[in-house]
């Protein structure tokens, strides 16, 4: 069976959410736009996320620290090398044609926004400072998924669809089946970018966080916001329910309260569908 690592070294690309890219062309376009305008919309599209930061934190830049929040990186390179990475991910999109029965891209990135969406709230409700840092990593949380597709669509299908008849971690399945698990192999694709550590180590601890180390917290966040967007149940379901998977670590670690799951939820779900009509509408006018 193929290695993590073996796995991210096939993988030729990310897709990226056309209403996102027109978006930020138009706000590049824009003379009156500012770095938090184009920051605003690349953070919601996890390629164009990976694409932006992997280039902020390029050495020739020489910058003295990582650079691990996307506001940081647009000021740090400018919009105009910003829309050249906007460009870049444009045309090299080639995982757009994916066969919808092996794997729902739209489906993928909507929970990839409202897991980041739940990171930041939980790091916020935690009593965390730079809620920030804590979105991206919600939003790498299930990238290791897309390399898996791109990579070993089939046996990443089965997995899924085995896990589910099964009532098993898909995680498990996946060590199974595959050899590797999503947590692992997002770990090694954003390691292989040369993104900030606190990223990887957020992605690829996600399932056990006390192997974190100094990024517990990290991996804890990302635990949390990942099992609350897997669950994906109606917020009255989620108030009677006891069987949300939280690892108690995760919980120790950052303090967090799972009563306040049912208001988070709800919060995280409203400013999702705010930025999905906006980008719905942008893409409509454009």
């Amino acid at each position: 069976m193929p290695s993590a690592e073996e796995l991210v070294q096939s993988c030729a690309s990310l897709p990226t959410l056309p209403e996102v890219y027109v978006h930020a062309r138009n706000v590049v376009d824009d003379p009156g736009s500012t770095g938090d305008n184009l920051a605003g919309i690349i953070k919601r599209d996890p390629a164009l996320s990976v694409a932006l930061l992997r280039t902020a934190n390029d050495p020739r830049h020489g910058f003295p620290r990582q650079i691990d929040t996307i506001e940081g990186a647009v000021h740090l390179i400018g919009q105009p090398a910003a829309a050249e990475v906007i460009g870049a991910v444009t045309v090299g999109r080639t995982f757009s044609g994916m066969p919808a029965y092996l794997m729902d891209v739209a489906k993928f990135w909507r929970k990839s926004l409202l897991c980041a969406l739940l990171a930041a709230k939980i790091a916020e409700s935690s009593g965390v400072d730079h809620g920030e840092h804590f979105y991206t990593a919600g939003l790498f949380r299930d990238i290791g998924h897309l390399v898996l597709y791109q990579t070993v669509p089939q046996r990443a299908q089965s997995s899924f669809i085995e896990a589910g008849y099964l009532e098993a971690s898909l995680a498990d399945v996946e060590q199974s089946n595959i050899g590797c698990d999503f947590a692992e192999v997002g770990g090694e694709f954003i390691r292989s970018l040369g993104l900030p550590l606190q990223l990887e180590q957020g992605v690829r601890w996600q399932l056990d966080p006390s192997n974190a180390g100094d990024f517990v917290l990290h991996a804890s966040i990302v635990h949390l916001a990942g099992a609350i967007a897997d669950h994906e149940e109606p917020v009255e379901a989620i108030r009677r329910s006891t069987a949300l998977p939280l690892h108690p670590d995760a919980v120790a670690a950052t303090k967090f309260a799972p009563s306040s799951i049912p208001t988070l939820l709800t919060e995280a779900q409203t400013d999702l569908q705010r930025l999905l009509r906006r980008l719905s509408s942008l893409a409509k006018a454009a």
